[in-house]
């Protein structure tokens, strides 16, 4: 393994790279992107074409979306960190990146993920964030194992009755339910908003990404629909309103604790369902099938040392799944983090520089000017062959396991920081960084405690990977054995 942290050789250059002809460059980009290579070889080939990882390109969604759609993508392990450096960039508005989805879907404000650290409201929104994780953190695990050993138990009726069962519907309800009884205490589907809470999420979600995702359909229908104009705000204003009265109610003594905090209840509220259905759920959405995905391909020898490895942490906890069982759990932490380096939920990162900035790559430093946009594509940095070796594209279990494995954790940017680094009111880290690392260790707790083993199939889908159940092997030992 090479460190990433090794100098660069040279006096700064230009950075290459092409925009092509106004408005007709960044549309021909945008069709390469969804049509004719898809999003890993478009940036791959750009690399390949200029003999850089550090290059301009356009990024979507382009005209007429976006203002401007030229960037400097940072390709690597080594040059992606400047993205997480609050003294060189800004993230004022750019959480989806050269666009921002309107206001209206966010009751008028700019919520936290759009803000810079700089401005005020940032500190106040994400400390009332850690205040939430924290007063509610003895809640997650057994609010987990219940929502979730009720999914395995509506997988197995669904193996007996239909031979199959499609793990991403239910985990998209389960997961919506999780979130809001352990960070509220109350489940969204037990109120007013029954069990429509997924898809009004979701499709108020799409409202926000549709510049950035395929759905499939034909480039005629898809260009005109969803890459050229923003779809109308009003068309998911009653799934919103739905969602937020939700959480005005639920989350009640959290927006208590943010008036404290000089932030107004509203503000507040709207800031806590972005940051719950956007953030939280949105990320669950993802994690829970790649996770599970990569599991299954691992096949049953992985199998057998995870559930040694658990059930035994377990049954020395007397027989409690505890969060000193979990942390001692090595192999299933690496699991975690190896999806979440091959699969992060959020793939692009963000900022304008601040200054003129030197950006160093493993080769090369590179003149960026001051207001210039800088974009990460996170795979190609988190699969840096430089760092992660010949296997930097492929799922290795054990990869953080052990002192040597732990030094690696430094180059997993799943979270837009370091994993070895942690959020603060002053950084743009993931506010709930923590808690995602754990309930995906407490997800491969739950499917090991209860199975031996268990075969899927595997696919695709709009955000990410699909997976559907094709047989458990329910446990003969240990405490998850009945």
């Amino acid at each position: 393994m090479a460190s990433s942290d090794q100098g660069s050789s040279g006096a700064p250059k230009p950075v290459p790279g092409s925009y092509g002809l106004p408005v007709i460059g960044a549309v021909r980009d945008r069709l390469d992107f969804f049509y004719f290579q898809g999003q890993d070889k478009y940036f791959e080939s750009r690399v390949e074409r200029y003999g850089s990882t550090v290059v301009r390109i356009n990024v979507p969604p382009g005209p007429f979306m976006a203002k401007d759609p030229r960037v400097v993508a940072v390709l690597d392990a080594k040059s992606f960190p400047v993205l997480f450096d609050m003294d060189k960039v800004e993230k004022k508005n750019l959480f989806t990146g050269t666009y921002m989805p309107s206001t209206s879907l966010t009751g008028g404000y700019r919520v936290c993920s759009y803000l810079d650290p700089s401005e005020p409201t940032h500190a106040k929104v994400k400390q009332m964030l850690f205040n939430l994780l924290l007063s509610r953190k003895d809640e997650v695990i057994p609010t987990f194992r219940s929502n979730f050993s009720g999914l395995l138990a509506t997988v197995e009726s669904e193996l007996a009755k239909d031979g199959k069962a499609e793990f991403n519907k239910l985990n998209d309800a389960t997961s919506f339910d999780f979130i809001g009884e352990a960070y509220f205490g109350v489940r969204p589907s037990s109120t007013e908003l029954g069990t429509g809470g997924p898809t009004k999420a979701a499709k108020w979600l799409i409202w926000q990404l549709h510049p950035l995702v395929t759905l499939g359909l034909p480039m005629i229908l898809e260009e005109p629909l969803l890459h050229t104009f923003h779809l109308p705000p009003f068309l998911v204003k009653g799934d919103y309103k739905a969602l937020y009265k939700y959480y005005s109610t639920a989350g009640k003594q959290a927006l208590d604790m943010a008036e404290g905090l000089g932030l107004s209840r509203e503000e507040a509220c709207h800031n806590l369902l972005f940051a719950t259905t956007f953030n939280s759920y949105g990320g669950l959405k993802v994690l829970f099938p790649g996770l599970l995905a990569n599991i299954a391909n691992g096949g049953e020898k992985l199998h057998e040392k995870l559930v040694a490895e658990i059930r035994g942490a377990v049954a020395e906890a007397g027989g409690k799944v505890t969060l000193g069982a979990v942390e001692k759990m090595e192999l299933t932490k690496s699991v975690v983090w190896e999806s979440l380096r091959l699969d992060p939920p959020v793939k692009f990162q963000y900022g304008h520089a601040k200054k003129d900035l030197e950006i160093a790559s493993h080769d090369g430093v590179f003149q960026v000017k001051k207001g210039e946009m800088l974009f990460g594509y996170q795979p190609c940095a988190t699969k840096d062959p430089r760092v992660f070796g010949a296997t930097a594209r492929e799922f290795v279990p054990d990869r953080f396991v052990g002192e040597e494995g732990s030094k690696l954790l430094q180059y997993v940017y799943w979270s837009n920081g370091r994993e070895t680094e942690s959020p603060s009111v002053g950084n743009k880290q993931c506010p709930g960084k923590n808690f995602v690392v754990l309930v995906g260790r407490l997800f491969v707790v739950e499917l090991f405690l209860r199975y031996d083993t268990f075969d899927a199939n595997v696919g695709t889908e709009l955000l990410g990977t699909s997976v559907v159940f094709t047989g458990v092997t329910k446990a003969t030992s240990g405490p998850g054995s009945e």
